[in-house]
């Protein structure tokens, strides 16, 4: 194995992840972020975002002596005596309000990289972007590199899921790497070949709408089981047979056929945006997308209109929230649909008890003005609640004591947003149980 030499700008999901895995292969890898609070942190051994088994890669590497951290980018590309052979693009790349991609970290950071590379560098796009970024970062580079410094832009999506980042690093369905340069290519194989995964290299357009593709496709999946789920509830059927009836057929697979209250995080909903906008910008009106957005949008008020068909009005009404952020294994709460559940039970006057396990403080950030209690555990979020509304399907939820929860609620409803539980069991139980596309 070639060991490489690595800057990696950005510590966020994505930048993290890649920089501490990367190192964990062998490589010597530079962290770059500005924020001094977030490098602190990192210096001491101590993460700022909420990954299972991402703190012990840290702290293995740091005194490995293979993983460092420092606030420039100029310290990145050359660290030590060592100059990076690749500098990783991962900073944040927000929405704008019409969908697009906000570039201008971006851009800030392919202008610094090309000024401070001083011998033949590849720089790879590692955030998520819209098709043809690659060709205005290389025109960036190419305003602010040095005469004579050769350098290469390359385009390498990442598909990491929050909650089993490290794994799908380590170990990747595949690894994409969009460049035309031949001695490009041959430093991204180095890169990569101690994961022996099958890489595709593709053209870098390619590879940039490989990304935006595969996410949008994969909230098409969600958004169609759930509005089969509510043709379910029409007629009697069950989802989950239905679910699996289809994913047992090989050309549709049982992934993401999972009915519920939507997805939510940064990544479908802000690619699925992003992808739309990219098509309507070339002249493509790509209906489809804005429909998939559409109907999860609906599904987010599930839980909502289950609660007013069982208790009426739900003005003074107890409703305890067990679940805040998007999916178990993670503290991300960025489009979690419990958010927009959450302001529509403050806009009916609901009387709003929550706990998660993890995501709480950043749920507090996120909810003030909402007048949500927010509790230590789940026996006292749900003491006396006239019903429940189960979120996000964490552990510690699945395996609560329902017969306690049971007598401490005043009305037994619970809505599971989830489809965890059985719904024979807890009507045995004594609950009034709704789930989603199950009779």
């Amino acid at each position: 194995m070639k060991k490489m030499n690595v800057c990696v700008v950005g510590t966020g999901y994505v930048g993290l992840v890649t920089g501490t895995c990367l190192a964990e292969s062998g490589h010597r890898v530079v962290c770059v972020d500005s924020d001094i609070r977030k490098i602190n942190m990192l210096e001491k051994g101590k993460i700022p975002i909420y990954e299972p088994g991402l703190d012990k890669l840290v702290l293995k590497n740091k005194k490995a002596g293979r993983l460092f951290f420092t606030r420039r980018i100029a310290e990145g590309i050359m660290h030590d005596g060592h100059h990076a052979d690749v500098a990783f693009i991962a900073v944040g790349t927000p929405p704008r309000s019409d969908g697009s991609a906000d570039l201008s970290f971006v851009e800030k950071v392919a202008e610094e990289i090309a000024q401070a590379i001083t011998q033949y560098t590849v720089i790879v796009e590692k955030s998520t972007v819209p098709v043809e970024t690659g060709e205005w970062i290389a025109k960036t580079a190419a305003r602010f590199v040095r005469k004579n410094v050769e350098f290469d832009v390359a385009s390498n999506p990442e598909f990491l899921r929050e909650g089993s980042a490290v794994t799908d690093f380590l170990k990747p369905d595949r690894i994409v790497i969009g460049t035309s340069s031949e001695r490009a290519a041959k430093v991204m194989n180095d890169v990569y070949a101690p994961l022996k995964s099958p890489i595709l290299f593709t053209d870098t357009k390619s590879s940039e709408l490989i990304k935006h593709a595969s996410n949008s496709f994969l909230a098409a999946k969600i958004s169609f089981i759930n509005a089969v789920s509510a043709l379910c509830e029409r007629t009697g059927a069950n989802i989950e047979d239905v679910s699996r009836g289809m994913g047992m057929d090989k050309r549709i697979g049982a992934s993401f056929l999972k009915a519920g209250i939507g997805f939510g995080g940064f990544c479908f909903p802000k690619d699925l945006e992003a992808f739309y906008w990219i098509a309507r910008k070339k002249g493509y009106d790509f209906d489809l997308l804005r429909n998939v957005k559409e109907i999860n949008e609906d599904q987010k008020m599930w839980t909502v209109h289950k609660a007013e068909e069982e208790l009426w009005n739900l003005g003074g009404k107890t409703v305890a929230v067990l679940g805040l952020a998007f999916k178990p294994d993670t503290d991300d709460m960025r489009f979690a649909p419990s958010i927009d559940i959450i302001k529509s039970l403050h806009e009916r006057h609901a009387i709003i008890r929550a706990c998660d396990p993890i995501a709480q403080e950043n749920a507090k950030e996120l909810l003030k003005g909402y007048d949500v209690t927010f509790c230590k555990n789940v026996y006292d979020t749900v003491k006396d609640a006239d019903c429940i509304m189960l979120l996000t399907e964490w552990d510690e939820f699945k395996n609560m004591d329902l017969k306690k929860v049971l007598k401490l609620m005043r009305h037994p409803i619970m809505l599971d947003g989830r489809n965890v539980f059985s719904p024979e069991q807890m009507r045995k139980l004594g609950f009034i149980y709704k789930s989603v596309g199950r009779p």
